[in-house]
């Protein structure tokens, strides 16, 4: 056979094959069926002991705050620090023009001398009978006088270094070198802030207070006794330090409605700066049959919240719930679920009602628990 004809009897083997891969002229599905159910995160919901918490606003203050004010009419000479340092109580930061009080120093110094010699003059006299009793008592008043007068010029002088009242950080300087201050009017100097600890200064409506003290009295909660509490900045992150409540009113204010709490954190990297809006999470009680749920798996609708469940075979369904309020960042259902579900946290996008699904059980940590039997 030529070489043309082989060339014939190759095409039509091929095309002979390509006809018997159609049906009907058309191609054959592939093999296999349909593709595997989509994995999904879960957690099983189980009742437990849960420390319930609340966030709320506040705002973060000064543990102290100090104004630095002239205590002398002069003009300022020196500023002896630096904005925004950290200043000793007691350290110099103005220096006011001492010369007019050291002349009145000076001066002052010298009345005393002069009524001492007097006074030391007129003892022997006084003695000798040479001067009246009335004589050597003036002059001792005199003497008294005198040394109120060096001190008051002593003190006038100091007053003329401006000294840091409190210790912590100082801010901006109000004046400058050159600047007439005075006493009269107590002009303000500068600042200084104490910002380690810190207090949180916040609010509880006083509406969440009763309803608290009736489940506490229902037997439905327990008291917290922990004054331990925790800051949420406005990032979200929380604060690496605990803090502790101190105090909280024993009225509402009627303007508010609310009660007034403060609390103390530990400030020793100087992160936190009063006037920063916070969130404070304090305990309020425990309950012994919880069921927790990370806020991730909550979801909300038109009629309200739910979260997405699979059960024993795979299928999702959602679930309506109500929340009782929070554990550290984890809901507390109240409603809807009894325990034992397993509730979606992870892959809601691919979890559609009536969907199958692979549920893959997850620990405190997302990770993938490990089933008894692998464990040793």
């Amino acid at each position: 056979m030529s070489g043309g004809g082989v060339l014939a009897v190759a095409v039509t083997v091929l095309a002979l094959a390509g006809c018997g891969a159609q049906e009907g002229g058309k191609p054959k599905a592939a093999a296999g069926g349909a593709p595997p159910p989509a994995e999904v995160n879960v957690v099983v919901a189980s009742k437990g002991m849960a420390t319930l918490t609340q966030d709320l606003p506040g705002r973060l203050e000064a543990y102290r705050t100090a104004q630095v004010r002239a205590r002398v009419d002069g003009i300022v000479e020196k500023r002896l620090f630096k904005e925004g340092s950290d200043v000793k109580a007691g350290d110099t930061l103005y220096q006011i023009d001492a010369r007019t009080y050291q002349t009145a120093y000076d001066s002052a110094k010298a009345d005393v001398d002069v009524a001492r010699q007097t006074v030391a003059r007129y003892k022997p006299l006084l003695e000798a009978k040479a001067v009246s009793q009335q004589d050597y008592d003036l002059a001792v008043a005199k003497l008294k006088q005198a040394e109120v007068a060096m001190a008051k010029a002593q003190l006038d002088l100091d007053n003329t270094r401006v000294p840091a009242p409190i210790a912590g950080r100082i801010g901006r300087a109000l004046v400058t070198e050159g600047a007439l201050v005075g006493h009269g009017d107590a002009t303000q100097l500068a600042t200084v802030e104490q910002v380690d600890p810190i207090y949180a200064n916040f609010t509880e409506p006083g509406a969440d207070m009763l309803r608290l003290r009736k489940e506490i009295d229902a037997g439905k909660l327990k008291r917290s006794e922990s004054t331990q509490v925790e800051l949420v900045l406005e990032d979200g992150t929380v604060y690496s330090q605990q803090g502790k409540l101190l105090f909280s009113d024993l009225a509402v204010d009627p303007g508010t409605g609310s009660v007034s709490l403060r609390a103390k954190f530990p400030n020793p990297k100087h992160e936190l700066l009063p006037g920063m809006f916070v969130r404070v999470r304090f305990s309020e009680a425990t309950s012994d049959d919880a069921i927790k749920l990370p806020q991730r798996a909550l979801e909300s609708g038109p009629q309200g919240q739910f979260v997405m469940v699979v059960d024993a075979q795979g299928k999702v369904a959602p679930r309506p719930v109500t929340t009782g309020g929070m554990a550290g960042g984890d809901f507390i259902i109240s409603k809807g679920l009894n325990g034992g579900e397993q509730v979606i946290v992870d892959g809601l996008q691919k979890a559609r009602p009536g969907s199958t699904v692979k549920a893959v059980v997850v620990g405190d940590d997302n990770s993938p628990a490990v089933p008894a039997a692998e464990k040793h």
